[in-house]
């Protein structure tokens, strides 16, 4: 018997799952008041890394300017303080 058949195999593995990267809201201070936040300038400014498809903005952490941010989504928190400063949450749909 060949050893790949007599070793146990175990979980599953979906090939079709689709990648995602979060960024926390404090994380997002680095760029300027006012200005466009999107999934290419985070993999350029090196916030997401690696092969990702989708980005989610999760609330944690304090933002202080207000930022136009663009991603595949929110957390509801995320969005509330991104507007409450003045700024917009704008959802990316992705074609998959």
């Amino acid at each position: 018997m060949p050893l790949t058949r007599r070793v146990p195999k175990r979980g599953f593995h979906n090939p079709f799952k689709a990648s995602l990267a979060v960024v926390n809201l404090g994380q997002l201070e680095v760029f300027a008041s006012g200005s466009e936040v999107t999934p290419e300038l985070l993999r350029e400014r090196r916030l997401v890394r690696g092969k990702v498809e989708r980005i989610k903005i999760l609330g944690d952490g304090s933002l202080s300017k207000p930022l136009t941010v663009r991603a595949h989504g929110f957390s509801s928190k995320a969005k509330e303080k991104i507007e409450a400063l003045g700024g917009k949450a704008e959802l990316v749909v992705s074609h998959a």
